[in-house]
């Protein structure tokens, strides 16, 4: 159990990795409505494919970006039809094997913890997740 709550611990910091990573970049491109939006910039030249912004190195890839912190802290994402930010297993563990101080899980431990994130995480198709849209009330 207590490998499971290490997963848990590395998706929701994950999670929160990229929120920021979403936040540092639209303070550094205005025009950016949401992360999804490099890909369109970086396909229409108005960025470049890879670049250094703030704290961090990005490269922009097939559907998506990866995101290297000062650190050395990579966040690889994906995006959707629907531009949301999705990522699987092998994001997850990269990124836990990036981390300064390392976190190694195993799958197992990590669909155990994406599990038992539910509903904060939704399984978009087999194997990709990505942070449930929350209902504001």
């Amino acid at each position: 159990m207590e490998r499971v709550g290490a997963a848990r611990d590395l998706v929701l910091d994950y999670v929160h990795a990229l929120n920021a990573i979403d936040e540092a970049m639209r303070v550094a491109i205005p025009s950016l409505e949401r992360l999804a939006d490099l890909l369109g910039l970086a396909r229409s030249r108005r960025i470049s494919r890879s670049d250094h912004i703030g704290a961090y190195s990005y490269t922009v890839h097939g559907a998506g970006c990866r995101f290297v912190s000062d650190n050395g802290t990579e966040v690889d994402v994906d995006f959707a039809a629907d531009r949301s930010e999705v990522f699987d297993l092998w994001r997850l563990r990269r990124y836990g094997l990036s981390l300064p101080v390392t976190v190694d899980v195993t799958d197992e431990d990590l669909r155990s913890a994406v599990r038992s994130l539910q509903p904060l995480l939704a399984e978009v198709r087999p194997g990709w997740f990505s942070v449930a849209e929350i209902a504001s009330g």
